[in-house]
């Protein structure tokens, strides 16, 4: 078997048996629960609103256990001296950092996987299978960042911390940006350098409002070309976040 395989392999297998599958099932069931709470409460569309909110939270819980998984497997072989001694192994740097993240990214997409189950109850196979496959692309990426980021710290809640300020910014982005670009009064410069800064921090994150979207599951897939533009961009952005967690693992003394 490939080193690759064989690290990715044992980190798979440690989060496995770790406390991620319970979590998991745990933000399941309190999804469904939550879902099926509406039914009592909503007057209309009840089906339709208990997909989104079954959507919104799992993709939020998803999120934040993939980071949480790897940052704290990270944080704690940083700690016990293993990562020193993975590294002292006759493997490249690049080998030990690829089979890390190709471990977490299999169990990203299982977690992806088994999100996705519980909203057959309320959209179409069609739908789910669309909202699933960008679900596990994103976790791949949330993933790679997540990885980054416990790297370059080696502590868990700043490598956490970060994780979740980058991805929010990335969510919340392009509404700052239509904010910005209705100003009070256009002849501010102050402005205008703020509208062309948030401009430049947009061109430089991903699109994570373009993926993954609920109202997928409620009015169907988008059309093919907007899909795999979307699935692309993550695609994309979590090679980068690879290539620079290379960079930095192989300039570093640890």
């Amino acid at each position: 078997m490939h080193p690759v395989l064989n690290l990715a392999r044992t980190v798979f297998l440690e989060a496995r048996r770790s406390g991620l599958p319970w979590l998991a099932l745990s933000s399941i069931v309190a999804a469904v629960v939550l879902a099926a709470f509406l039914t009592q409460v909503a007057l209309t569309e009840s089906l339709q609103l208990q997909a989104a909110l079954a959507a919104a939270l799992l993709r939020a819980c998803g999120v934040f256990l993939v980071a949480l998984a790897v940052a704290s497997s990270t944080a704690r072989e940083v700690a016990d001296k293993g990562l020193e001694f993975m590294l002292s192994l006759p493997l490249s740097r690049a080998t030990q950092y690829l089979g890390r993240w190709l471990g977490h990214a299999w169990s990203a997409v299982l977690v992806a996987v088994v999100f996705s189950l519980p909203l057959l109850l309320w959209s179409p196979a069609a739908a789910v299978a669309h909202w699933g496959l960008s679900l596990a692309l994103e976790l791949a990426l949330v993933a790679a960042l997540a990885l980054f980021f416990s790297m370059a710290f080696g502590q868990l809640l700043p490598a956490v911390a970060a994780s979740a300020g980058f991805y929010l910014l990335a969510r919340a982005l392009s509404t700052i940006q239509a904010i910005a670009s209705a100003p009070l009064d256009e002849s501010d410069w102050a402005q205008r350098a703020a509208q062309s800064m948030i401009d430049a921090i947009a061109f430089v994150l991903p699109r994570l409002d373009a993926v993954t979207r609920t109202d997928w599951l409620l009015y169907g897939a988008p059309a093919a070309g907007a899909y795999l533009a979307a699935l692309g961009g993550l695609a994309l952005y979590a090679l980068l976040l690879l290539a620079a967690g290379l960079v930095d693992l192989q300039r570093r003394n640890l």
